[in-house]
């Protein structure tokens, strides 16, 4: 009998095992599939003259195609669009975070419901976001220049066209997708900075009433300290979301223009890929020089997040 139950667990052992395979072996197909495989193929194709669209294999022509995206002015300038997309965008979003984050912390009548309001613009998609705010911009009938008290279109700023009164006004483009970007992401840093106000002891802050610091003091010398590591988190995030996947946004709102005053790095890759040029190679080295810089600005921010930890 002994010998009995011990074949019967060893049976249910294997059949557990093999329930943990089923399991496990489809989603690391699918993984391999998705991620992984396309992953190394493009890192190959960056190295070779390719098109898509071509009825030829792959020509290995070395680094090329790196060499052109570094030499290249139209490359620069997209790099030059999108640094001052993302200092401007994650600087704006870290100040009206922080600043949401306090008035969330504040328990007042009726602070749930604007807590969920302040939200609801982090939960929606991008590209529904970029076309409903397009519509926002419109001169003649869109809300934004009537809220900013400019009732009359003709004088009106356009700002998806970068014209002012009829006249250029270069910039304002980009301004435009850099508000649309902040009113709908900032939530999400203001989300992380509540969560680490949350986690400040009280006694912190009694100690300091007690020892009659100022309301100055208590925010720099408790509140900052405490919530660094989350703001370094967010601004992290945040970071790499507007520096790679702002595509959607920008695709919206101005497909890049006027005049490519929009157009990042992100449309700059997607235009060499596809838009009738199909330089998938040359689009595939641009990709992961925007990888390399990546990896790079994140290593930064970890090291100040395990500086901000250890103190």
């Amino acid at each position: 009998m002994p010998e009995v139950a011990q074949e019967v667990k060893q049976r249910r052992t294997l059949s557990d095992r093999a329930i943990l395979n089923l399991f496990i072996w489809p989603t690391l197909i699918l993984l391999i599939a998705f991620n992984i495989f396309p992953l190394f193929y493009s890192l190959f194709l960056s190295f070779t003259d390719y098109s898509a669209v071509a009825a030829k294999a792959p020509e290995w022509i070395g680094l090329e195609n790196f060499n052109h995206a570094l030499f290249n002015e139209g490359t620069w300038e997209a790099f030059s669009i999108t640094g001052r997309y993302v200092i401007l965008s994650v600087g704006l979003e870290l100040v009206l975070g922080f600043g949401l984050a306090l008035l969330m912390r504040e328990q007042f009548a009726g602070s749930g419901i604007v807590t969920t309001l302040i939200l609801i613009p982090m939960m929606l998609s991008p590209v529904v976001v970029g076309l409903f705010w397009k519509l926002m911009y419109t001169p003649t009938f869109g809300y934004f220049n009537y809220l900013l008290g400019f009732s009359n279109p003709a004088t009106a700023p356009d700002w998806l066209a970068s014209r002012w009164g009829g006249q250029p006004s270069p910039g304002l483009a980009l301004w435009a997708v850099i508000i649309v970007d902040v009113w709908m992401w900032t939530p999400f840093v203001a989300l992380l900075i509540y969560s680490g106000l949350k986690a400040i002891p009280d006694y912190l802050y009694e100690a300091a009433v007690i020892d009659r610091a100022s309301s100055w003091f208590q925010f720099r010398r408790i509140t900052l300290p405490q919530v660094a590591p989350l703001m370094l988190i967010a601004v992290l995030f945040r970071t790499i979301e507007a520096f790679t996947k702002s595509f959607d946004l920008v695709m919206g709102m101005t497909g890049g223009g006027p005049g490519g005053q929009t157009e990042v790095i992100a449309v700059t890759i997607y235009q060499q890929a596809f838009l009738g040029q199909f330089r998938t190679g040359r689009a595939s080295a641009l990709a992961y020089m925007v990888l390399i810089i990546i990896i790079a600005i994140s290593n930064l921010y970890i090291r100040n997040i395990n500086k901000a930890n250890e103190a």
